[in-house]
């Protein structure tokens, strides 16, 4: 396996400067998850991993070894790309040996390790079957297969689960995850979706607009964001945000008037997490303008002085109605709040009580 390094490595298209400065330390075996939107270099990074891309500058290492001119082919990485890419005039058994026929290894082992690949995704029983024969989900394991053959020392995932359903996410995701552990290969997921991020790898990177907004544990990233954008990304429902203006221990939104702790810049913004939200006999007054069942929790929208706040709450029956007046309350230890100017996190500032001042 290995220790990847990202040491200031840029890369541009031209003029447009696409990644400007990246500097990451991934250890032999650990399972990271690049996170962020369209556009915020995610997949332009693995495709440096993978040989696609050259670095414009920096140095990419692979176990302290640069391999910035590393062919592709010579670095021993297995990739599953988000639309599979199988040979569709080749068998199962054909697409998964592919990769093996330009690793000069003899008919025998390249067998061998065909059929060991083939069980360890479980399609050992489609071998003779085509791509067109196969469904999503078998064919997402065929990729996975072949990306494993090669027993390589860097496993890269781009987008690979997007072409599933929800349920089979849910399944492979769980499978993907157990399956890194049993292998103990260095994997780097790509990925839009946080959900995927934060359930299967052990340390989140959040990427925006070329940079790194956070790197840490899904934990760290969902109850400490350091910035506005990975408070907003990371979560869902997405976290309430409100502006307001703070002074002398005192910060106002809107209507709204709360005690605060710690030191705080004159313009912030408020985070607070639906799921932490809860109704009660005191607190903010609000009035219910929206219900949405979710199964197993409600969703409620409900104006406020200090504007709309979701609030998720617990039971597949609603149990206020749209037009109901109700009553939030909160923990002042899950209040984030933030410099409205820099979108960076005041790690000592909270609410001093529940409800308004």
């Amino acid at each position: 396996m290995a220790r990847i390094e990202f040491r200031h490595i840029e890369k541009r298209f031209g003029d447009v400067m696409v990644i400007p400065d990246m500097n990451i330390d991934i250890p032999d075996g650990e399972f990271v998850a690049l996170l962020g939107p369209s556009g915020c270099g995610k997949s332009t990074s693995l495709f440096m991993l993978a040989g696609v891309y050259l670095p414009t500058g920096g140095e990419l290492l692979f176990d302290g070894h640069r391999v910035n001119e590393v062919e592709a082919r010579d670095r021993n990485v297995g990739i599953v790309f988000q639309a599979y890419a199988l040979y569709p005039h080749m068998t199962v058994r054909e697409n998964i040996m592919f990769p093996l026929r330009f690793k000069k290894v003899p008919p025998d082992e390249a067998r061998a390790r065909v059929l060991e690949a083939a069980e360890l995704v479980q399609v050992s029983e489609l071998m003779d079957r085509r791509p067109s024969q196969l469904s999503g989900g078998q064919q997402q394991r065929v990729a996975l297969a072949r990306a494993l053959v090669k027993q390589p020392q860097l496993l890269l995932l781009d987008e690979p689960l997007s072409n599933l359903d929800a349920t089979l996410r849910l399944t492979m995701r769980s499978e993907i995850k157990s399956l890194q552990r049993r292998l103990g290969v260095t994997t780097i997921l790509v990925t839009h979706d946080q959900i995927e991020a934060t359930t299967m790898a052990d340390r989140v990177i959040c990427m925006n607009k070329g940079e790194i907004e956070q790197i840490g544990s899904p934990d760290d990233l969902y109850l400490r964001p350091n910035t506005l954008f990975v408070a907003g990304f990371i979560g869902s429902p997405p976290i309430n945000l409100v502006d307001g203006q703070a002074e002398n221990g005192h910060l106002r939104a809107g209507e709204g008037t709360f005690d605060v702790t710690g030191s705080l810049p004159r313009r912030v913004t408020v985070g607070l997490r639906a799921e932490h939200m809860r109704f009660g006999d005191a607190g903010m007054p609000g009035r219910v303008r929206q219900v949405e069942p979710m199964g197993r929790e409600t969703l409620y929208e409900v104006d406020t002085d200090i504007g709309t706040i979701r609030v998720l709450e617990a039971g597949s029956t609603a149990a206020h109605r749209i037009d109901g007046q109700v009553k939030i309350a909160f923990d002042r230890g899950d209040t984030l709040i933030f410099d409205s100017d820099t979108g960076r996190l005041v790690p000592d500032a909270h609410f001093a009580a529940n409800g308004s001042a």
